[in-house]
């Protein structure tokens, strides 16, 4: 018998050199090609012109979006070296700029700290950049090399004199590699504004071409500063901000901290200016340090008598907005999107760090510490309310001899992968919905009016709501604290209401609820938004739907406007049958959804509290500064 079984040689081994891999997988090393990827590349530019900064060389950084996407970060550091290379026999430019891992940041001697991608960057910008150019101020000269798309097409050559030092870059992103190349200036504005936050005296300049927008960013206070700015729309309980800074080994720590009237807890880390959003041994350490210091300063001075149980860190943390940022050697990052710190003695570091500081404020400060014992305590006789309002709804549910709420129209497959829940608004449109739906994956939850509004209530009252039971109950995997992703019965939660005021208020609200309480169903991208149509126009026995004004007017102009088509504006979900709800809203084929996402939750939380929160200046400020935005005014 012929042996056909195809020969495995050495020339079947695609060996990529330079950087290829990069070009060939742009996955591997900023995440994606979509948007996230594209800001990334200016971020790693950034990082370096920081990395100067952490080193003392640098204090101003320009980052311009030219008119064509094309980018500039100038930095007045010291200047990429310009001497020739020992091991590459080239320019060091040319060294950083061409090879991975090239870089100041893997022996400690230029940068004890650094941030970005650890050494691969700035060469990863350029092997994803159409072109590059490089300008260095060094040795009183001014010095440049081109590249295109990682490979250089210009030797390093002086083009001028100077004085001072420091690193222009010059960059466009490739359109082979990017899906769009169009960069958000509302990205770049939270994350420079973060960068500035976390290193207290850089001054940062985005300035965008495009639409003459600038805005400058120059923090002297630090994480005190990110602090005030995250509780400008909230209320706090003490007026000083409890701040401090300490080095130990060779780990600085920083931390600004502030309790407000509000029920959430509001902790955001930072290992080497990098978001650090699932946390990790910094946070364990700090979260362990405070819930200690707050029960030890509680019992010494009678808050807690003798017999009474402890606070717990849920009790501590309620209304509490922290910052905590670690800048350390030789940080380890791991988690699902390498966002949480892995070094083991960051933990014992920030835990002695914090509790050292905290122990001293408390006690130089006893009117701040009766407050926030104060407010700990309230927290943990509502946290027990809350418990038994849980036990009650158990026990209900095991005498009902059911686990799931009666209104839920429940779907029978059970994969993730295929499951949703629509989230709808109103028993008419519940209705429909039900009869539309695929009953195989898709389940139904109709709502009966809004929801309560959770920013203003603690979770014992929250537990008390009917609507926010069935949904607790629907999906299967708790609330808050004790919340379960692995126990999640739905691969997405799909927000479905009426295309009017009162539907986006609802929208609201369950967003709201999800972000304070459910928090890692956006995290991980399972809540979604449906957007039914607004319009429909009938042409005989074919209907046409329209999303949006300017989608009206393309149908419009596509079947002939001179003809007295009648057209139908929905305002409601309940307006349409189930065949038309199931073609236009819940179809995976031919409905539009959006999936909920937080790239920045500093300031989705500001906006959280200022929608739905106490203060009502807050709030009209925003409808002032956003009417123009308005589409779709139900008036």
């Amino acid at each position: 018998m012929e042996n056909n079984e195809r020969k495995y040689t050495a020339k079947d081994i695609q060996v990529l050199t330079g950087l290829e891999p990069v070009r060939k997988r742009p996955g591997m090393y900023i995440g994606s090609t979509g948007l996230r990827g594209l800001h990334q590349l200016i971020y790693e530019v950034v990082d370096n012109s920081i990395d100067e900064a952490l080193a003392g060389a640098c204090d101003t950084i320009l980052v311009t979006i030219n008119e064509d996407n094309s980018v500039i970060v100038e930095d007045n550091g010291g200047g990429i070296p310009v001497e020739t290379h020992p091991q590459t026999g080239k320019s060091t430019v040319e060294t950083v700029l061409t090879i991975l891992h090239a870089g100041g940041k893997f022996n400690n001697s230029a940068y004890k700290v650094s941030g970005g991608l650890h050494g691969v960057g700035v060469s990863v910008v350029n092997a994803l950049s159409e072109y590059l150019e490089a300008r260095i101020k060094r040795n009183n000269k001014i010095y440049r090399q081109k590249f295109s798309r990682g490979i250089p097409t210009t030797e390093l050559e002086v083009i001028g004199e100077c004085e001072g030092t420091g690193t222009t870059i010059i960059f466009k992103p490739d359109k082979e590699i990017f899906e769009d190349i169009n960069f958000d200036f509302n990205t770049l504005e939270f994350r420079l504004r973060e960068v500035s936050f976390l290193n207290k005296g850089v001054k940062i300049t985005l300035n965008d071409k495009r639409n003459q927008k600038e805005v400058k960013f120059h923090y002297e206070g630090g994480l005190k500063s990110f602090v005030e700015y995250i509780n400008e729309k909230k209320t706090p309980i003490h007026d000083n901000i409890i701040y401090f800074e300490d080095k130990k080994e060779s780990t600085i720590v920083e931390l600004a901290m502030q309790y407000t009237e509000g029920y959430s807890e509001n902790i955001f880390t930072f290992a080497n200016n990098i978001n650090t959003q699932e946390g990790g041994s910094h946070l364990v350490g700090f979260k362990t340090a405070i819930t200690r210091v707050v029960n030890d300063y509680a019992r010494k001075y009678g808050y807690i008598k003798e017999k009474e149980n402890n606070l717990t860190g849920e009790d501590v943390r309620e209304g509490l907005t922290a910052v905590l940022s670690v800048k350390l050697m030789n940080p380890q990052f791991e988690g699902q999107t390498k966002t949480k710190l892995g070094n083991s003695e960051t933990r014992s570091i920030v835990d002695s760090v914090v509790s050292e500081h905290l122990e001293r404020f408390l006690e130089e400060n006893p009117k701040e510490g009766k407050v926030i014992i104060e407010k700990s305590l309230r927290a943990s006789r509502a946290r027990e309310a809350a418990r038994k309002a849980r036990e009650l709804t158990r026990k209900k549910s095991i005498l009902d001899n059911t686990t799931l709420p009666g209104k839920l129209a429940d779907c029978q497959e059970s994969d993730l992968n295929v499951t949703e829940i629509f989230i709808v608004e109103g028993d008419s449109a519940g209705g429909s919905a039900k009869q539309g739906r695929d009953r195989k994956y898709q389940a139904i939850l109709p709502l009966r009016g809004k929801i309560m509004n959770v920013e203003k209530s603690r979770l014992d009252k929250i537990l008390g709501y009917e609507e926010i039971k069935a949904m607790i109950t629907a999906f299967g995997c708790g609330i808050g604290n004790e919340f379960n992703m692995e126990k999640l019965r739905y691969g997405k939660v799909i927000i479905m209401t009426d295309a009017d005021v009162d539907g986006a208020h609802i929208r609201t609200l369950l967003l709201t609820f999800f972000f304070r309480y459910m928090r890692p169903l956006i995290d991980f991208g399972h809540v979604y938004i449906a957007q039914p149509p607004l319009y429909k126009v009938s042409k005989g026995k074919t209907d046409h739907y329209a999303y949006s004004d300017i989608e009206l007017s393309n149908i419009m102009n596509e079947i002939g406007r001179d003809k007295n088509y009648p057209i139908q504006r929905y305002k409601g979900l309940g307006e349409m049958n189930p065949e038309q709800l199931w073609d236009t809203t819940m179809n995976p084929d031919t409905r539009i959804i959006l999936k909920a996402s937080i790239e920045d939750a500093e300031e989705a939380d500001k906006i959280f509290t200022t929608l739905m929160g106490d203060k009502v200046k807050p709030r009209y400020d925003f409808i002032q500064r956003n009417a123009k935005n308005v589409k779709n005014l139900d008036i």
